[in-house]
């Protein structure tokens, strides 16, 4: 191993140590490591210094844009919705569906924490499942537990497509090729981990009796239409349109489960239904669902209600499709107002595009104005509730701006290429059984599938290109990789345990659900090389 080896090691080192050992803060640890990977580009990799602050530059304004800016609108639409009261009616209209803990699980574990990851992300998707079937009486550390585990295939699509979307652009991928390849690849195990939600909701097997179709049925209502629209639409709505798509059919397909008076799959009767905890967000977004007890009936939801309250996520799936690459001259007329330029000073500098109308953050923000307005929510208080969700970002703002420009740097400077051949040299023809595993440390590192594949997507990509291997296969492991590092993240684990009331016992979750992180990370491994090779891809 040489010296520039070991160099190129040190930042991705220094992110492993700092944030999973030293428990440093994701933004301390990545300015730190910032510094760190600014000075061994210019000493190790004789990066020119006008180079290297170009490339930084170009990375904190590409993480502010477009990738910031999605996670403040995505977050955005969820905190106007917890600010009127939707978030309440969608909690009581998914738990008035089934009293059964197993369909429960599917329903609210996986398919609305599967659309709060699609639409929002940034530990709502943990957080208020986890809340809501700790409350409804499951044992708080399984309620995390499994909700961990429900957060992952959905967060290769959350944040309205932005990891495959970060992944795309950080190897110089096509989008859509590479959306399309990462749906595919996570397939199998779309249709494997509502069976493991099953099982760990019953305490064994046993728990799939009765509820085997239902549970088959979640996992292929997920899956399709997921690669459906990955192929032919986009990296944007997968899993919204997947999650949404499981939703009904669950609210359908709960008849089909049977659940005896006496069965111990029954949620009892009184259960109030109530977020345990706060998002882990800020203080202003505590939610309470509704409750079910006897004393405190609430009125119906009608039809009504109900659209209301799902207004702006309405708002936002119209936008989305309707500015897309299937209404031509609504995406291309939009598409022209854009600004182009370099700021890179270096050597294979590409200009830097910023499509400021279809953008899925402008998106999303308009559609959030324009549905709070219907729902009855002034100017001012919506414009106030954004900049309060600015506000809650700020940290997360500087961590990703860090990142990204440390990604760039490392690009930039050759690291990524030296440790991409090191890779390759040392595994050979099997480095692509190993490729989801190097996309699950970034998220492990990073708390985010965005930030994972920003990381090492370019990496995946070179060394894809050594191999003779498929770009868009090998990227997109590391898409899928990511989402096993998600289960395990430090960040999405303590998410979980302030949602659940568990402060402080982070290990005790983490040790649980380690042996499903790693069954997992076998599994997309095996996908991933075995299929490859069926397909030709490696």
């Amino acid at each position: 191993m040489g010296l520039q080896t070991l160099l190129a090691i040190i930042p991705i080192a220094w992110l492993i140590f700092a944030l999973g050992v030293m428990k440093m803060p994701g933004t301390k640890a990545c300015l730190i490591g910032l510094v760190g990977t600014f000075a061994i580009s210019i000493l190790g990799f004789d990066l020119p210094l006008t180079d290297a602050l170009t490339g930084t530059l170009e990375g904190i304004i590409n993480g502010l844009w477009p990738i910031v800016y999605i996670i403040i609108a995505a977050l955005f639409t969820y905190n106007l919705a917890t600010y009127s009261g939707s978030m309440k009616i969608i909690n009581r209209m998914l738990t008035s569906v089934s009293k059964d803990m197993r369909v429960l699980v599917l329903l609210i574990a996986w398919g609305f924490g599967g659309f709060l990851e699609a639409i929002a992300g940034f530990g709502t998707a943990v957080a208020i499942p986890a809340g809501i079937l700790a409350a409804l009486g499951m044992n708080p550390i399984m309620a995390a537990v499994i909700c961990l585990i429900a957060n992952t295939t959905p967060t290769a699509f959350g944040a309205i497509g932005l990891p495959v979307t970060s992944l795309a652009q950080a190897g110089g991928l096509d989008v859509m090729q590479t959306a399309y390849m990462v749906s595919l690849q996570l397939l199998p195990l779309i249709l494997i981990v509502p069976f493991i939600l099953v099982i760990l909701s019953g305490n064994g097997f046993k728990a799939l009796k009765g509820a085997t179709l239902v549970t088959l049925l979640s996992g292929i209502a997920f899956g399709l239409p997921q690669i459906f629209v990955a192929r032919y639409i986009g990296p944007e709505l997968p899993a919204v349109i997947g999650s949404l798509v499981c939703i009904v059919v669950m609210i359908w397909a709960a008849r089909l489960v049977k659940t005896p008076a006496d069965s111990p799959y029954l949620v009892k009767s009184g259960a109030d239904v109530q977020l345990a905890g706060k998002t882990g967000l800020d203080e202003t977004e505590k939610i309470q669902a509704a409750s079910t007890s006897a004393a405190e009936q609430e009125a119906p939801i009608t039809f009504a209600v109900a659209f209301k309250a799902c207004l702006p996520y309405i708002l936002v799936f119209l936008f989305i499709i309707l500015s897309s690459s299937l209404f031509p001259p609504i995406s291309q007329t939009l598409g022209s107002v854009q600004s182009s330029f370099t700021i890179y000073s270096g050597e294979g500098a590409q200009p830097y595009t910023i499509k400021w109308l279809t953008t899925p953050g402008t998106l999303i923000i308009l559609a959030t104005y324009l549905g709070g307005l219907m729902q009855g929510v002034s100017f001012g208080k919506i414009t106030h509730i954004l900049w309060d969700t600015v506000k809650q970002l700020k940290n997360t703002a500087i961590t990703v701006s860090a990142i990204v420009a440390l990604s760039k740097l490392m690009g930039y400077s050759g690291m990524i290429s030296v440790l991409s051949a090191s890779l390759v040299t040392f595994t050979g023809a099997l480095f692509p059984l190993i490729s989801p595993l190097i996309g699950a440390v970034g998220t492990f590192i990073t708390g985010s599938d965005t930030n994972a594949n920003i990381l090492f997507g370019e990496l995946q990509v070179q060394a894809a290109q050594t191999l003779g291997a498929n770009d868009f296969w090998l990227a997109s492991a590391n898409a899928a990789g990511a989402t096993a590092g998600k289960m395990i993240s430090p960040q999405s684990i303590a998410v979980a345990t302030a949602a659940t009331g568990l402060i402080g016992q982070e290990g005790a979750i983490t040790k649980k659900v380690f042996k499903y992180f790693a069954i997992y990370l076998v599994i997309i491994c095996v996908i991933v090389f075995g299929l490859g090779k069926m397909l030709g891809m490696i």
